[in-house]
């Protein structure tokens, strides 16, 4: 990475950095959304992005985060951060016992196998009185916005920083080697397995403390909202439209996806619930690897490169 990448990209994270001391209340609350949604996104980067496995689980992670900040601070009166310690405990213990068998699947079938989780979840956890079953949890009030985006921010650093250490690291490349040609890795020698359950297990710790951090915001969850399976759709769409495999790829997808959805949502309400269907079909059609790929090619092929895509897809 070039040094005046890295000055772009801290002086970013400084101009975020200084959105509570300087932006409205309205700013700041869509900056936690977004900020945790890039999180997401990024998490879902590490087991999708690098390993190729399109998984539909991660909000699996993210209910069981929320749900260990809500049970320790509500049923137990722990602190805080004892709570995201327990979530992300259960996210990890989830994705070690779930993962062994799963990620033996391989293509649809994996995606299939973990699309029902989160409904299995939610209806075991509507069933658990210590989680307060089908009536939900309500967590102690802390009206501290800027303390919840600085959180935020400071855990999407992490995230990214992770990201950029997979892409120069031994186990990073063992991922990248298991999305390019598993048979091919595990004759070089990765442990395959154990490479996919690490990459399944990281993945579930940055989305199970967002979890935590948004459950802790909003002071109220309940099994349907914990475990919603289009708040893992949303992840996928945005990881994908940034560009994912790539480090700021998906942050720049979330970014940017949460503005245009949120002025379509305030401005042109019909057709909101219409944009992440429209943003699948053209980033899968227009730019299958996404903005990060885009920027990168079209300054030499220009529009040739939409070109080249749609007639790779036989349109």
């Amino acid at each position: 990475m070039k040094a005046w990448h890295i000055g772009l990209i801290g002086a970013a994270v400084l101009v975020l950095a200084g959105v509570p001391w300087y932006g409205s209340d309205v700013l700041i609350q869509f900056g936690i959304n977004a900020l945790l949604l890039a999180v997401l996104a990024q998490g879902w980067n590490i087991i999708g992005g690098y390993t190729g496995y399109a998984s539909f689980g991660n909000s699996v992670f993210y209910g069981l985060g929320a749900y260990g900040v809500a049970i320790a601070m509500v049923q137990w009166h722990l602190p805080f951060e004892v709570g995201m310690v327990f979530g992300v405990v259960l996210a990890v213990v989830f994705a070690v016992l779930l993962g062994i068998p799963v990620l033996r699947l391989k293509g649809h079938y994996f995606a299939i196998a973990t699309l029902a989780l989160s409904q299995v979840m939610a209806a075991i956890v509507s069933n658990i009185p210590l989680a307060g079953q089908n009536i939900g949890l309500v967590l102690p009030p802390l009206n501290n916005d800027r303390l919840f985006y600085e959180l935020s921010l400071g855990l999407l650093v992490i995230a990214t920083l992770t990201i950029f250490w997979l892409t120069r690291s031994r186990f990073g490349f063992g991922l990248i080697a298991i999305r390019e040609n598993e048979e091919g890795a595990a004759v070089m020698g990765v442990n395959t397995t154990l490479y996919k359950v690490m990459a399944f297990a990281l993945s579930g710790i940055f989305s199970a403390l967002a979890g935590g951090i948004h459950a802790y915001w909003i002071t109220f969850l309940d099994p349907d909202s914990a475990f919603d399976i289009s708040l893992n759709v949303k992840m996928i769409i945005m990881a994908v439209f940034g560009g994912a495999g790539t480090v700021l790829g998906p942050i720049v997808g979330a970014l940017s996806l949460s503005a245009i959805s949120e002025f379509l949502s305030s401005e042109v309400t019909s057709i909101a619930g219409l944009f992440f269907g429209i943003v699948i079909v053209a980033a899968v059609v227009l730019m299958p690897r996404g903005l990060a790929d885009m920027f990168r090619r079209f300054r030499k092929t220009g529009w040739r490169y939409f070109s080249e895509n749609i007639r790779a897809h036989r349109l």
